[in-house]
């Protein structure tokens, strides 16, 4: 099969989105052995007349999307595996056992092939944070996230770590200006990017009413664990990015997809629990085939909120280096709570879903924080194929909010942060320090995945407040 490209399929009047993922989709798998040509031929033939391609099993789906049809889908109940596929765990002795339990339930669905626990792996919803799971032909929402393409950036500045200490008072100017937190409101002056003009919020009814509120949150943050800081990072000699093994200043930011990635996740999570019927325990792991028209439609939407998930990192960082009068030398920005086409070491494809881990294929750069005291480190794939292509995304968490609030006074954490030389503004008790392990406990762990390039230190840290 030639390669078959959207812009082909808009030349012989498919102009739907969907219809061309679909499109795609289904002729990488079932017109494998088909010229390009004689691909569009039939495409053309059954866009001019779709009903006489409704019996055959390959090209239904094609024509039904075409004529319209949309019927309700039918929902199938699937058994669990009797043994679990195979899944690496890294640095276990960390890993609580409530997060393992997770893990080894979704190795246990007839549509898992492979998975790995990473070292900050801690109980989420559907798949641990920390999880990675490999599977054919299916995405599993819930092994997404809520936060979807929540994402890390760092901005390494063309100053010294001396800058931070000179012009402490107009950085925090500069954050408690330009940057906005928590789950309402915005930024003072509009946000432009050209993801807000994207065709799928409109090709989809369900994200029209949707557009609103991500013009609104454009550039802004959310809560938990959310942040934008500047500190100094120490590059170290040999790293991959041709910088000088040196002192400088960076700005780094943690942020996902706002209200718009949580609503996906949310509709197209019930979505699959009524059509794909699990054992009650295993519910949220319910999936949607990706040649389903809903499986189409939400890799579509997934897609559409990694994609703003990296513009508001991009308007926070053009605000605050515009307004500071910097200069970016080098940007690393790498994401999670996403799922990826991939392929395993045996050329088997697969889709990767990350929930909370950090893509780390040879060479793919990343950036892996502590908290708001400890270090974050800048690493540099290995692609490792026993670890799905991974790394740990921070930390992780040993303590839940609820007990970190009752573990921890305010005054106790300003201790915490003057004797680390941070200066915070916002942030609560809840994402104090002890709350989350050792970060380097968790980098020792995964010296097989990650080389490290870098050290960061933060100074200056804004968060959410209550």
């Amino acid at each position: 099969m030639g390669n078959l490209r959207t812009k082909d399929l808009s030349k012989i009047g498919y102009h739907d989105d969907q219809l061309r993922s679909l499109v795609i989709g289904i002729a990488s798998k079932n017109f494998k052995h088909h010229s390009k040509q004689q691909l569009l031929e039939l495409l053309v033939n059954i866009k001019n007349n779709p009903e006489a391609f409704l019996d055959n099993d390959l090209t239904c789906k094609i024509a039904e999307k075409v004529i319209g049809k949309t019927t309700a889908p039918l929902f199938k109940a699937f058994d669990l595996r009797n043994e679990p596929v195979f899944c690496k765990t890294y640095g276990g002795k960390g890993i609580e056992q409530s997060a393992r339990k997770q893990m080894e339930l979704a190795n246990l669905l007839p549509v898992s092939v492979q998975g790995a626990l990473m070292p900050d792996a801690h109980m989420g919803f559907g798949l641990p944070i920390g999880g990675v799971l490999a599977t054919d032909n299916a995405v599993i929402p819930y092994a997404v996230g809520m936060d979807i393409g929540c994402r890390m950036a760092i901005s390494i500045i063309d100053e010294n770590d001396v800058f931070l200490k000179r012009f402490e008072y107009q950085i925090k100017q500069a954050l408690k200006n330009h940057t906005h937190f928590g789950m309402e409101g915005g930024l003072e002056t509009r946000q432009e990017h050209e993801i807000l003009d994207s065709p799928v919020f409109n090709q989809i009814s369900f994200l029209k009413p949707l557009r609103g509120k991500a013009v609104r949150q454009l550039g802004t943050s959310g809560n938990g664990n959310h942040f934008v800081e500047f500190g100094e990072i120490e590059l170290f000699a040999n790293n991959t990015l041709g910088l000088p093994a040196k002192k400088y200043t960076a700005l780094l930011t943690h942020s996902g997809s706002r209200g718009l990635g949580s609503a996906i996740a949310r509709h197209y999570t019930q979505i699959a629990m009524n059509t794909c019927k699990l054992p009650r325990y295993a519910q949220q792991l319910a999936w949607l085939d990706m040649d389903s028209e809903a499986g189409q439609e939400y890799w579509l939407t997934m897609t559409l909120a990694g994609d703003y998930a990296k513009a508001c990192h991009e308007r926070i960082h053009a605000n605050l280096l515009k307004v500071l009068g910097l200069q970016a030398l080098h940007l690393v920005e790498n994401y999670h709570n996403f799922a990826w086409k991939d392929q395993l070491a045996d050329g088997r494809e697969v889709i990767i879903h990350r929930k909370g881990a950090t893509p780390a294929h040879k060479g793919e750069l990343g950036i892996i924080p502590g908290s708001m005291t400890t270090a974050a480190y800048l690493v540099s794939g290995k692609g490792t194929s026993e670890s799905l292509y991974s790394a740990s995304h921070g930390a992780g968490r040993i303590m839940s909010r609820q007990k970190a609030k009752d573990n921890m006074t305010v005054s106790a954490m300003k201790k915490l942060l003057n004797n680390a030389h941070v200066t915070l503004i916002g942030g609560t008790v809840e994402e104090n320090p002890l709350a989350y392990k050792d970060i380097e406990t968790v980098i020792a762990a995964q010296h097989e995945l990650v080389d490290i390039q870098g050290k960061f230190h933060p100074r200056i840290v804004r968060m959410n407040k209550d």
